[in-house]
């Protein structure tokens, strides 16, 4: 139990972005086009932005955190290892089936356009995690050492943060087949990237490091603290930097480090206020926590109710279009948030009841889905 409450504040800090993750997706499907011309969905949109980058932290937290379990067994290429590994092809295989355009391999065959496999094929942030965790997987097996594990990530923090502005102007997919091309860059459509949203992921592995090392010393309100305030002076850097008081000649560097800065100062804000919630309150059973406990179920059926396309070829998002306004995307949001809260309990609650059933019954539910995408 200890371990579960010294990690609180990462739980919350995913469960609130996966919840407002939610908002931004029904307000972008349902919203009427003429209000985001409005200065209120200007701030909106920007807390909006802040989703995807704390997702990524959390995951990079996740991971550095469990990461010192078995590693001896997953040297050895043991079941612990396969079992994490497949994991990790999970989550990429997820974020590529969001993406598919029609559930039947026969219709993609014969129906697919080039915009549509572009769009199959560009990385959102689900193959952005997965990659990362694989990353920060298979060198944490190669790097023995916790010490030198540890400056690794914060060396290749450094070099993706300096690469990737020239990345993003190389069309790799004149070298490189095109599902990988769009790892390096957004030149045909990827969202995220690996460069340079990677960085967010290797940050949250590198706090997760300082904030268990302050915890075990007795020091961890002293470095919630420390990067609270740090974060709050690279956040104010950030908007001083892009308010006009810099030349175009810095401002105008994609993708700039000042953006990735600061994000990751609000990022450290947010973990702070979290921290604070956890200190100050008994959040165990919060409905964040649902939510946070079953982020990826959370995740991809939210995305499926809203974007599949179940009724007749078509999804809802397609069927009611960009038609409401912003009382009506709101109650949509918060019905929906409901919905996804009781699935999470439930789904959270059968786990932990019939594990061994729910075991099965994930695998079957996959090999059906399977037949139906092949046969049809």
């Amino acid at each position: 139990m200890k371990e579960k409450v010294r990690y609180i504040s990462a739980d919350l800090l995913r469960g609130l972005v996966i919840i407002i993750m939610i908002e931004v997706h029904v307000f972008n499907a349902f919203l009427l086009p003429e209000l985001r011309q409005t200065g209120w969905f200007s701030v909106l949109n920007f807390i909006n932005g802040l989703v995807a980058p704390s997702f990524l932290f959390v995951s990079g937290f996740a991971f550095q955190v469990s990461s010192g379990g078995k590693l001896d067994e997953m040297r050895k290429l043991g079941k612990a290892f396969w079992k994490k590994i497949g994991r990790i092809f999970q989550i990429i295989i997820i974020g590529y089936a969001l993406h598919l355009p029609f559930y039947s391999l026969s219709k993609i065959i014969s129906k697919s356009t080039p915009q549509i496999l572009e769009s199959f094929f560009a990385v959102d942030v689900l193959q952005c995690i997965g990659f990362g965790l694989l990353f920060l997987f298979l060198t944490r097996l190669l790097i023995k050492s916790d010490k030198s594990y540890h400056y690794f990530l914060i060396v290749s923090l450094i070099i993706v943060t300096l690469i990737s502005p020239v990345l993003w102007k190389i069309e790799f997919a004149n070298y490189l087949p095109i599902i990988i091309a769009n790892y390096f860059n957004r030149l045909n459509g990827s969202l995220f990237p690996i460069f340079p949203w990677l960085n967010f992921l290797l940050a949250g592995g590198i706090y997760a490091k300082y904030f268990v090392d302050a915890r075990n010393r007795n020091k961890e309100e002293k470095f919630v603290n420390v990067s609270a305030i740090t974060g709050f002076v690279l956040l104010i850097f950030g908007h001083l930097f892009y308010s006009g008081l810099f030349p175009k000649t810095l401002t105008s560097i994609l993708p700039n480090p000042v953006f990735y800065l600061e994000r990751l100062g609000y990022i450290f804000v947010l973990f702070y206020l979290c921290w604070l919630v956890d200190k100050n309150f008994d959040v165990k059973k919060s409905f964040v926590l649902d939510a946070s406990r079953e982020s990826l179920l959370v995740y991809w059926l939210h995305l499926i109710i809203i974007f599949g396309a179940f009724w007749g070829g078509k999804s809802l998002a397609g069927i009611i279009g960009t038609t409401h306004t912003v009382l009506e995307a709101s109650i949509a949001t918060i019905i929906l948030i409901i919905a996804m809260i009781i699935a999470a309990k439930i789904w959270g609650w059968i786990k932990k009841k019939y594990p061994k059933y729910t075991s099965i019954g994930v695998r079957v539910f996959v090999v059906v889905l399977l037949i139906v995408f092949f046969a049809f």
